[in-house]
């Protein structure tokens, strides 16, 4: 496999430009100081997290190969009619090997923003409920779908994120939208069904690309709106006081 081969976005042009439409309103946000508080609830500026999004968009398109699946040998049966009797018979087929990768927009960069939130915001215990929630939510609705992987509704992490981050801290719903649905969408869709990719067909898996990207993507841009909500709140409170 060429390494060209190993680069592309996960998304179809319409819906990678749908994304692209959002992460722009969102900087319109910031433009009319919207979000010009968010810094103080999520643990980073606002300004510079619009840019990882948009270097985790960018990045989507790089795959980083980490390991090949071996072919895998299905056995199945065929029927063979003769003289009017119709015979089972055993056939083995081959599925083509399978390349595993991870994305850079969607797994290498979420995840070390990741870590340096919960490093940054000490929300350690809160942060694993979250994960795990999310988790456990992603890992229900994830299937595989043969030719692509794995995959799952894109309005599950978002939607699953977005109360779970309230329930657990209306202070720090943004850090905790951004770890909790990136992590858990991570971990519940893609590693937890790492098993389930071979003999799918699909010539590259990409831990964090398509199938997944989408809805870790929509959560970074939920993170933001959330800081904007809560530290927005509070500065109107002390202003009026």
């Amino acid at each position: 496999m060429s390494p060209s081969a190993l680069h592309y976005f996960p998304l179809a042009l319409p819906f990678l430009l749908l994304l692209a439409g959002l992460l722009a309103a969102t900087v319109a946000a910031v433009a009319i100081k919207i979000l010009r508080f968010a810094s103080s609830s999520m643990g980073i500026g606002p300004w510079t997290m619009l840019a990882v999004l948009l270097l985790s968009l960018l990045g989507s398109y790089v795959n980083i190969p980490i390991a090949t699946l071996p072919e895998r040998e299905i056995l199945s049966v065929a029927h063979v009619t003769y003289f009017g009797v119709r015979y089972v018979v055993p056939v083995v087929r081959e599925w083509p090997s399978t390349m595993l990768a991870i994305n850079v927009g969607g797994a290498i960069i979420p995840i070390l923003l990741s870590v340096y939130l919960v490093a940054k915001t000490r929300l350690f215990g809160l942060s694993a409920v979250g994960i795990a929630v999310v988790a456990t939510a992603c890992h229900l609705v994830a299937h595989p779908v043969p030719g692509l992987g794995i995959a799952e509704p894109v309005v599950v992490p978002p939607i699953v994120t977005a109360i779970v981050a309230l329930l657990l801290s209306r202070q720090h719903a943004a850090a905790l939208a951004y770890i909790s649905g990136s992590l858990g969408t991570l971990i519940g869709a893609d590693l937890l069904n790492l098993g389930k990719v071979q003999g799918l067909g699909a010539p590259i898996v990409s831990i964090g690309g398509a199938g997944t990207f989408d809805g870790i993507f929509v959560t970074g841009l939920l993170a933001v709106l959330y800081a904007s909500l809560a530290t927005g709140g509070r500065e109107s409170a002390t202003a009026a006081s």
